[in-house]
């Protein structure tokens, strides 16, 4: 018998949560299982041919679906909204899961996610791809890169993954890496109608804070000031900031500021610092 990786989403509106339990299939199945859950309800395309409604699951023996590529259409029930296409991968003995939520005028948010082997089978990886490209990516709430992104030593275990642009609505997923796997995790961003809108008023989210707090650094005995990963004097260094040198303050805690850093490739990250040797402006 061959151990199989199921992932299983529950429909929620910004959140989903993935949980992973083992299946056996026979070794000669050259089949995989397909989730699809939507807001509102759609009819669900596999190649033209309706599979179901949402929420499915073809997750039984009966109903698992053949390996290869196909195009996936959904369809909403009720509203004014454009459908929604794109290809999918059914690998053996996995779960690919489609979540879309669509919005009136809008692209809407939606997301695909597939687990493919790898031949290293102790190599936990994560492939994070957006629309639009170049999108924040955090791992649980740490900046870890822009989209497109590969993480090849991802810790084997539940992980929050957030994707966020400036004028789109930011998209957080609950994820399981698995060992011998490579999760891909495919991000549709929907526009923010309030942030877009010339006429808006500006509404705080994790991508854009209406009142920016900055923070100033204070002379220091070496000339910089060490940025941590962490807020702790142990925390691996990860950056060095100059004497007099204002940065944008995310958060604080504990006598530490957290700051965003910008690198020479654009990338946006994130460090700590020590309020010894800084001060709010």
């Amino acid at each position: 018998m061959k151990k199989v990786v199921f992932l299983i989403i529950p429909l929620l509106f910004a959140i989903i949560i993935f949980f992973a339990v083992k299946l056996f299939l026979d070794n000669s199945s050259g089949e995989g299982a397909l989730q699809v859950t939507s807001m509102p309800n759609a009819s669900v395309y596999l190649n033209d041919k309706k599979i179901g409604t949402t929420p499915i699951c073809k997750c039984e023996s009966k109903g698992l679906i053949k390996t290869g590529e196909y195009t996936i259409k959904l369809i909403p029930e009720e509203g004014d909204f454009k459908p929604f296409e794109e290809k999918i991968t059914i690998n053996k003995s996995t779960l690919t899961v489609v979540d879309k939520e669509f919005l009136e005028g809008l692209e809407g948010n939606g997301s695909v996610i597939t687990l493919s082997p790898v031949s290293d089978k102790k190599a936990t990886e994560l492939l994070v791809i957006s629309v639009p490209k170049d999108a924040n990516v955090f791992l649980d709430n740490n900046a870890v890169g822009t989209t497109p992104l590969i993480l090849k030593d991802v810790t084997e275990s539940d992980h929050n993954l957030t994707v966020a642009k400036d004028g789109y609505k930011d998209r957080t997923i609950g994820i399981r890496t698995v060992q011998g796997y490579k999760l891909t995790s495919l991000v549709f961003l929907g526009i923010n109608p309030i942030a877009s809108s010339p006429s808006a008023e500006p509404v705080a989210t994790t991508s854009a804070i209406t009142n920016i707090q900055k923070v100033v650094v204070l002379d220091t005995p070496n000339g910089f000031l060490r940025v941590r990963k962490n807020n702790s004097t142990t925390s691996p260094e990860i950056d060095r900031v100059s004497d007099g040198e204002t940065l944008e303050m995310i958060s604080e805690k504990d006598g530490w500021f957290e700051i965003k850093l910008a690198s020479p490739s654009g990338e946006i990250k994130t460090g700590w610092i020590s309020n010894d040797y800084a001060k709010k402006q």
